[in-house]
């Protein structure tokens, strides 16, 4: 079983409402994505499935645990993107189909449990009209039934969905639990490996453990070397074109897409001023470009040469210009 390291203190917050007695219909489980949300919202199905009293998240035997696991209780139900046959989600959204799916969850009554649960992984992605869907659900919530919505940028939801929720705030694990996270997911991961996917997760670990076996630091030192000199040459744009342009390279690709912002958010908690406000700005245009590239199925070749290009930039507005 996954144990969930870091957030104590938002179970604790969790137990003390199913104890009070007066549970909150919906929960938004804010914070950045890749530090365990999904993970707690599953183990928060199924404890308030499980009812009764006893920690947060319940062993791995445990008949409800098994269940919820399987994606078969009847008084659960989970909504994400479609999964390709690797388990890789694919897609952009989730389909308002989706949410009208849930209606018999939503108008039934609970089969095994007293409570009832749904997951949505992540809401942000819901399609507009899954949104509206899911509005109508939250101004009138069936009896016993309790949402909880996973969110990575809760400012991007509709403002009268998040006045119906209780919000419980995530934030990025210290190196500590990074750790114990990588330790439970690589147990065979070299001591030099797991402080290079410490750095690269930068609190999340589930992009810690995405980035496992690529050469993370390598990508992080050549973005550093393009950024500081701007890469007047372009030989280091060129050098990451040729290395994660192959069709065997999507996963470090898709590890480079993350390390952009992070090392361009890097240099600008290092900088003040005009300085700091260019790579704002930077930051910006390569978070946009790094979140379409996948869903929108962008030419990896181009969009790896625009992205250096951004870093390049970090460097002044010369060789901006160059690129």
């Amino acid at each position: 079983m996954t144990r969930i390291v870091g957030h104590d203190a938002q179970a604790e917050i969790f137990l003390d409402a199913m104890a009070s007695g007066r549970m909150h219909h919906a929960w938004l489980l804010a914070g950045p994505a890749g530090i365990g949300k999904g993970l707690f919202a599953r183990a928060a199905a199924a404890r308030l499935l499980a009812g009764g009293t006893g920690p947060f998240q319940l062993p791995q035997d445990h008949p409800t645990a098994r269940l919820v696991q399987a994606r078969s209780h009847p008084d659960y139900q989970l909504l994400e993107r479609a999964r390709d046959e690797d388990g890789e989600q694919t897609g952009r959204n989730i389909p308002v189909d989706a949410v009208r799916r849930l209606q018999p969850l939503l108008t039934g009554t609970p089969s095994l449990s007293a409570r009832r649960a749904i997951v949505i992984d992540a809401v942000d992605e819901l399609e507009r009209g899954g949104a509206n869907a899911l509005l109508k659900s939250l101004e009138e919530p069936p009896p016993g039934l309790v949402f909880l919505l996973v969110s990575h940028a809760p400012g991007r939801l509709l403002p009268t969905i998040r006045s119906r929720v209780r919000t419980l705030s995530f934030r990025p694990l210290g190196d500590a639990d990074m750790r114990a996270a990588l330790a439970q997911a690589l147990p065979d991961e070299p001591a030099g490996s797991v402080d290079d996917l410490v750095a690269a997760g930068d609190g999340a670990p589930g992009s810690a453990i995405a980035a496992a076996g690529l050469d993370v630091a390598g990508l992080d030192r050549a973005l550093h070397a393009i950024g500081s000199t701007g890469d007047p040459d372009r030989l280091g744009r060129l050098a990451l074109v040729k290395a994660l342009g192959g069709k065997t390279a999507q996963a470090r690709y898709r590890v480079f897409l993350e390390r952009v912002p992070a090392t361009i958010a890097a240099v600008a908690r290092q900088r003040q001023g005009t300085a700091l406000a260019r790579a704002l700005a930077a930051w910006d245009e390569a978070r946009s470009l790094c979140a379409a590239a996948v869903p929108l199925s962008l030419d990896v070749p181009s969009t790896v040469w625009k992205l250096g290009t951004i870093v390049a930039g970090l460097a002044g507005p010369v060789s901006a210009a160059k690129g």
